[in-house]
């Protein structure tokens, strides 16, 4: 993960960017001119974003008229307010998180366009010191959060499909940058966690970890989607295309070469080890294809029952439709 230090240097690197103005008067890939756009990722910067620094180290970006500025994430919510003050044009969106700011009135402005996981990420990790192999292992056990994470918001489905009693575990709650240390030192028995961290938290732990994934019960979960704000997309759709189009480029690049995204990903941020990085990217394989025709491609029927597991267990209401979260006209198809 990266330091606070190194966090307040990207954050500050993106503090002022122009507006966008109409799609014509914006540059066209080979006219020579570059727009500005930064992008935030879901949090922190960690291996799973390799495939922002191979668009930008290939010149993926700059084939499609565009310099990005990379900025670490802090959380569903708090990416979708850097779209909301047009801090940033794009943002790395869990779905589930999404849909709950939707019905909850708060962040709406906004939808996604190309997914990144086909699956939800989510997941609890436990060391093999805290005897838990199976789900129904964490009953009594303390598990760490943070406040406003959608895996604990999700816990109760997962935990009823997969047969565990709810009730019956202690959480505890941790600010994000405390979790891991916590889980590390013995504190915790289970943290919440992302499946596509494992290598970074085993170099850490020096020993191997226990991974419960959500996505062994719940299939029909998306996990996280680049989105930007509705009235970008309405103004500006072939910025947003242009966008989407490089950013999947790298993201297949980084797929088919793990070493080398991992390399560039260590080059753009010193502090993370080139082998972790490449290490994440191959766990991100079976969540970032996950059956999809084309990388990205979001389905307006699976988005429905999408949504249909989130009601299920009351977190939103009635009546959200899958067009409310994305924008099936922007979503690759090919």
């Amino acid at each position: 993960m990266l330091t606070r230090r190194s966090m307040l240097t990207n954050l500050g690197a993106a503090a002022t960017l122009a507006g966008c103005g109409k799609e014509e008067n914006r540059p066209k890939p080979g006219t020579g001119k570059v727009e500005d756009v930064t992008f935030v990722t879901g949090f922190n910067i960690t291996g799973q974003d390799s495939y922002v620094f191979a668009a930008i180290e290939n010149g993926f970006y700059r084939d499609a008229g565009l310099n990005v500025t990379v900025v670490p994430g802090v959380g569903t919510r708090g990416n979708l307010q850097y779209l909301a003050r047009d801090t940033a044009q794009f943002a790395t969106i869990d779905i589930t998180g999404g849909l709950l700011e939707i019905d909850g009135g708060r962040l709406t402005d906004f939808r996604v366009f190309a997914a990144i996981y086909q699956l939800t990420v989510s997941c609890i990790v436990a060391l093999p010191a805290a005897n838990i192999a199976s789900p129904r292992d964490l009953a009594g056990k303390r598990i760490g959060y943070s406040e406003g994470g959608v895996n604990k918001t999700i816990f109760p489905a997962y935990a009823r499909l997969a047969g565990l009693d709810e009730a019956t575990v202690r959480w505890v709650s941790l600010a994000p940058p405390l979790i891991r240390p916590a889980l590390l030192s013995g504190q915790l028995d289970a943290s919440t966690e992302i499946v596509v961290g494992r290598p970074a938290l085993e170099a850490a732990a020096k020993q191997s970890v226990t991974m419960l994934p959500y996505s062994d019960v719940m299939r029909d979960l998306y996990g996280n989607a680049i989105g930007a704000s509705t009235s970008l997309i309405e103004r500006n759709p072939g910025l947003v295309r242009r966008f989407r189009d490089a950013s999947l480029r790298g993201m297949r690049w980084t797929l088919d070469n793990p070493d080398a995204a991992g390399r560039v990903m260590a080059k753009h941020n010193p502090t993370y080890r080139a082998e972790v990085a490449a290490a994440e990217v191959r766990q991100t394989v079976t969540y970032v294809r996950g059956g999809a025709p084309v990388l990205g491609h979001l389905d307006e029927a699976r988005m429905a029952r999408c949504i249909a597991v989130v009601q299920s267990i009351g977190l939103v209401r009635p009546g959200l439709t899958p067009d409310r979260i994305a924008a099936f006209d922007l979503v690759p198809t090919a």
